[in-house]
């Protein structure tokens, strides 16, 4: 039996898979809330149980149908075939030149049942999703000893969120169900309509978003070493539907102006437990007294901007914006978990309406070309603790059937690099209700959670995953 990490995984083959069509060479411009996301990568994973007879509409040749799909999703989806290039200003554009995407066949010498999933640093990074070396989007289909399967995808954040992400893989995997039917998929195509994020006429600029966002060379500057306790890791969770249930109904005061939601509750617990752990790290060795705990919450400016008419629902590109709030350590410490939710709702509010975003869009404008960035990515580690947390809530595993059956397991992987912590809860595959919780933060806040709230952050099992 191979341990959960400690397995080797071997390229098979790498080719480059290009939409089938013959595609006017053209440029596309970034809209401005493109242009406030810095050159990350962020990773997906689907992992599958071995495909059988019954099963399966792909024959013995998943990656075979899986790079055909691909081929064909890319006549939509032709911005995933291009590459990122800076204009004459230092902007960065995407040139639609049909490049190609890097596919990866490989295979691990580890049963899916073993994978330590738990703990991803280990056992998926690396090894699972793989490192986009060029263009847009990079893709990896890993058969495991068993013969189960792990598809991944590396996505250039600066041309995808989560969003269009995912309507990629559920179109992606629509086509490659569709391969043995003989009635082609019923597919909603994306917008590539930059002008739908044009600033307005004149300007419209709100102070608040001095406040919100800085230029990018705010950022500070990666220390020369970090100490073994600050250093980023990952972990992924589950948190049962019961304890989610349970924190709601704390977060919720009497005198709250409505119930708070799971996402502002669940938020709302790690401020207080991030900032608990702030607090006993540093005592003894910082005057912590005034100093500051931040989280944002990633908004999707779809609905917002659409007003309920839908006119986004197919908007591909970025369209998020992270409204954050910031608190004393002391008050988060002392302060009941109502009146801490009672705060996340309050900053929240900031950033759900279509004029937010309509008055970010305007504020870029007024930079370019210099790019901004959100504050809450410009805290060093002596600053206190700063954390973004993502809904995930969309994620699509479910849909990420590809012929072979649903997945078992599915999940974001953003390792990003920087000091600030990043938290992405999503639906479970296994228990209605329950959140899986990608975690990537210090090493001292994950052993502090660990500690004080094992009973709500689950490390991720193969039980759990796989019940008898």
């Amino acid at each position: 039996m191979v341990a959960g990490g400690d397995f080797t995984v071997e390229v098979l083959r790498r080719s480059v898979v290009s939409a089938p069509l013959p595609l006017q060479e053209h440029w596309l411009p970034q809209s401005n809330l493109d242009l406030l996301l810095p050159p990350l990568d962020f990773g997906v994973f689907f992992c599958y149980r071995k495909p059988t007879p019954e099963g399966s509409s792909l024959g013995d040749a998943p990656s075979k149908s899986l790079k055909a799909a691909l081929a064909e999703s890319l006549i939509s989806f032709y911005v995933l075939a291009g590459e990122v290039v800076s204009n004459q200003v230092g902007e960065p554009e995407l040139l639609c030149n049909n490049r190609g995407v890097e596919f990866v066949e490989a295979r691990a010498n580890v049963e899916l049942v073993d994978l330590e999933l738990y703990n991803p640093d280990e056992s998926v990074e690396g090894k699972l999703v793989p490192k986009k070396k060029q263009g847009v989007v990079a893709v990896q289909v890993t058969e495991l000893k068993c013969g189960g399967l792990v598809v991944g995808c590396a996505f250039d954040h600066r041309v995808t969120d989560a969003y269009s992400a995912n309507m990629f893989i559920v179109s992606w995997a629509e086509i490659a169900r569709s391969s043995s039917s003989s009635s082609p998929p019923v597919l909603a195509s994306p917008s590539f309509r930059r002008s739908l994020l044009n600033p307005r006429r004149p300007l419209s600029i709100d102070p608040y978003f001095d406040q919100m966002y800085v230029p990018i060379t705010s950022m500070p500057k990666p220390p020369d070493t970090v100490p073994d306790r600050h250093q980023l890791m990952s972990r992924i969770y589950y948190v049962t539907s019961h304890e989610l249930e349970e924190l709601q109904h704390v977060a919720t005061s009497e005198e709250a102006d409505c119930k708070r939601s799971k996402l502002e509750s669940f938020s709302a617990f790690l401020w207080k437990i991030l900032s608990n752990c702030y607090e006993e790290d540093s005592r003894g060795r910082i005057n912590g007294t005034d100093t500051t705990s931040i989280i944002g919450i990633v908004v999707d400016g779809r609905t917002r901007l659409g007003e309920g008419k839908g006119t986004f629902d197919s908007y591909f590109g970025n369209v998020l914006s992270i409204p954050f709030g910031e608190m004393r350590i002391a008050d988060a410490v002392s302060n009941p978990l109502s009146k801490v939710a009672d705060e996340v709702h309050k900053f929240l509010g900031h950033g759900t309406s279509g004029d937010h975003f309509r008055g970010l869009i305007d504020w870029v404008e007024t930079r370019r070309p210099q790019p901004g960035l959100t504050k809450v990515y410009c805290r060093t580690s002596e600053d206190g603790p700063a954390f973004v947390v993502s809904s995930g809530q969309r994620f699509p595993a479910s849909k990420a059937d590809f012929g072979w059956g649903k997945p078992v397991f599915g999940s974001y992987h953003f390792p990003w690099g920087g000091t600030t912590g990043y938290i992405m809860p999503m639906p479970s595959l296994s228990v209605e209700g329950d959140w899986v919780v990608y975690m990537h933060v210090s090493k001292y806040q994950v052993e502090y959670i660990e500690r004080e709230a094992p009973n709500f952050f689950k490390p991720l099992t193969p039980s759990y995953l796989f019940p008898k």
